[in-house]
């Protein structure tokens, strides 16, 4: 393991270069990427001492982690965020603006992986332990928390069946996963593979997105609905993401054609798609309009479509708004699932009462989605014919809102469960 951790340090002091080059092409579409680019060596302009460490290293980490942010605040202690994307930091400074002005939290970058730029993390915040949400594995981070004394937890983790197939080819993994103080994960089937490769101190807490808020303001904007989709039924697809375009936009243009034609939402995972996915609609010769065009930034509409007017699809062109587009939902396409990397979320349409449809691979959220399809909650589409089928109320007519309320009340709690497997480090340090 040292011959690995030199190993890696040298890499990265050998690509730094490389990495300083990637933020700046990235800074050309988001500029956030150049900003603030002194904390990613591990200069910060205020020091907290004695906070909570939480790494969330992107939007979807950043939604986990809200609720039991937010409990952690209301015990009083503070607590410092750090990320990797903009999407993630712009996601926590505007859920936690107040706290972040009263100086009881702060959001960052993380540094990069040296030694040397986590020696001043650790003396700017001095933590009282960490908090490193889903399964992210830098080594560098991991060595440097056990050298400053801090107890770094994986907090909300799972461990797909496909990394632990591959990490029991390169073992690597698997030998920092061990030097975490413990990890806290979402099922007992998650436990049982954590400790199949060494990690100790494992306790479930459950899924912490089933406990996350759901914003007021969104769900009352979806009452546009009428004037959006008429009397359409409505079918989202959230998260769509690279490489699954046409299959999503076939299936769309062949229910459009059937009988009572659903109104589209659809919603790509990255901001910069949103040009080449509005592109990718007119090139089909569909109706759409984006949310930008009709909203302003308050979710106030610009006009009011009458009825030769309305588009057939509504492109979701906004961050932070996801609850939005998924309220004026009848069903809800998780995207993802129809390429390699794997089906994302399905908690949030869940909880606002939506039938889910995922693609065949859900190998990244194999909790809770094969209790989800068990249940009936979700419905696994293997191939696009499974998908158009499962558009129709024919083809697939979904589960009753008690249904889903019922899975709902089986599988939360994870935030309490999370302070309580904590408490005894918040209380002794």
């Amino acid at each position: 393991m040292r011959l690995f951790l030199a190993l890696w340090s040298l890499l990265w002091t050998l690509f730094l270069p490389a990495v300083l080059f990637y933020l700046r092409r990235r800074a050309r579409r988001d500029p956030d990427y150049g900003r603030h680019l002194s904390e990613r060596f591990g200069h910060y302009p205020r020091a907290m001492p004695g906070a909570i460490w939480v790494h969330a290293v992107s939007l979807g980490e950043v939604r986990s982690a809200v609720p039991l942010i937010r409990a952690l605040l209301d015990r009083g202690e503070t607590v410092v965020v750090t990320h990797f994307t903009p999407a993630g930091r712009r996601a926590t400074l505007a859920a936690f603006a107040p706290q972040i002005a009263a100086g009881r939290m702060v959001a960052v970058w993380v540094p990069f992986e040296l030694s040397w730029c986590y020696r001043r993390f650790f003396r700017t915040f001095r933590p009282k332990l960490g908090l490193v949400m889903e399964v992210e594995i830098w080594p560098r981070m991991v060595f440097a928390a056990r050298d400053a004394g801090v107890p770094l937890f994986m907090c909300n983790a799972g461990y797909p069946s496909k990394s632990l197939a591959r990490d029991a080819r390169l073992p690597l993994r698997p030998a920092v996963m061990r030097r975490f103080a413990g990890a806290l994960v979402k099922s007992q089937l998650q436990a049982d593979r954590f400790a199949a490769v060494g990690v100790t101190n494992i306790t479930v807490t459950g899924e912490l997105r089933f406990d996350q808020p759901i914003p007021p303001a969104q769900i009352e904007a979806a009452g546009i609905r009428p004037a959006l989709a008429g009397g359409r039924p409505v079918i989202a697809f959230a998260s769509v993401v690279e490489g699954e375009d046409d299959i999503y936009l076939s299936a769309i243009e062949t229910v459009l054609k059937g009988p009572n034609p659903p109104f589209i939402v659809y919603v790509p995972r990255k901001p910069e798609r949103f040009d080449e996915t509005a592109a990718l609609i007119a090139a089909r010769g569909l109706p759409c309009q984006r949310r930008s065009q009709i909203f302003d930034e308050n979710l106030n509409p610009f006009q009011i479509f009458d009825e030769n007017l309305r588009p057939a699809i509504l492109l979701g062109d906004s961050l932070g708004e996801m609850y939005f587009y998924l309220a004026l939902a009848d069903r809800v396409v998780t995207g993802g699932g129809f390429t390699p990397h794997g089906a994302h979320n399905i908690i949030e349409p869940l909880a606002l009462g939506k039938p889910v449809i995922v693609g065949p691979a859900i190998h990244t959220i194999e909790y809770p989605a094969a209790e989800a399809i068990a249940a009936g909650v979700c419905f696994h589409a293997e191939t696009p014919a499974d998908l158009a089928t499962a558009l129709r109320p024919q083809g697939w007519p979904g589960p009753s809102r008690d249904e889903i309320a019922a899975f709902l009340a089986a599988h939360s709690g994870a935030t309490q469960k999370t302070l309580a497997a904590i408490a005894p480090l918040l209380t002794s340090r």
